[in-house]
């Protein structure tokens, strides 16, 4: 009997340190995997993949739903709000197409629409991902006059590794093209959250 119980103990340990040294040899497998897959499963729309990067479009999902990119770019963020007892249903129908206006000491300024456009395909506005990666990691529009974009958080988002502004921009290529919505229906811009 103890003998099998060692056995199974030997055993049991040589799979458990396999399993360890094998994510240790490739630490962001397991995390990458289980980010693309959360990634596939938390987009409110759905995603283009046709000729597109699977994976990479799935850890951008999981890049843009979990830090808070919607807040700022949907107006009306959720379908049902969260802090007003709603379940919290993304609004996928103005999904990332901006409109939210921020009133601040320096301007007035709107955000961007991020989807794609309707003549390029291309997100943000029609811009490349050359061009969408320099306004991440400067602060500075791609269109004349360049100016910094003021409210954006891009010193925050201009840290993130190559890798994974590329997939930003892979979902953001995925995503179907959407207009700005409006607080209520024929009512103002949506004001900047928590205002």
């Amino acid at each position: 009997m103890r003998s099998t119980f060692a056995v199974l103990g030997v055993a049991f340990t040589s799979v458990f340190l396999a399993a360890v040294v094998t994510t240790a040899e490739n630490p962001s497998s397991n995390s990458d995997e289980s980010k693309i897959q959360q990634g596939l499963q938390i987009s409110p729309v759905l995603l283009d993949l046709k000729g597109k990067n699977r994976a990479s479009v799935a850890l951008g999902s999981y890049i843009v739903n979990t830090t808070g990119c919607n807040d700022c770019h949907t107006c009306r963020s959720y379908a049902s709000d969260p802090f007003h007892g709603g379940t919290g249903a993304i609004n996928a129908t103005n999904y990332l197409a901006g409109g939210v206006v921020f009133n601040t000491p320096d301007g007035t300024f709107t955000s961007a629409n991020l989807t794609p456009t309707l003549d390029t395909g291309l997100p943000d506005g029609g811009h490349t991902f050359e061009q969408f990666l320099s306004m991440m990691r400067t602060g500075h529009d791609a269109d004349p006059p360049f100016a910094i974009l003021q409210v954006m958080p891009w010193p925050i988002f201009g840290k993130m590794t190559d890798h994974d502004l590329r997939s930003v921009y892979d979902f953001l290529s995925a995503i179907p093209h959407a207009e700005p919505g409006r607080l209520f229906p024929g009512g103002p811009a949506c004001p900047a959250p928590g205002l």
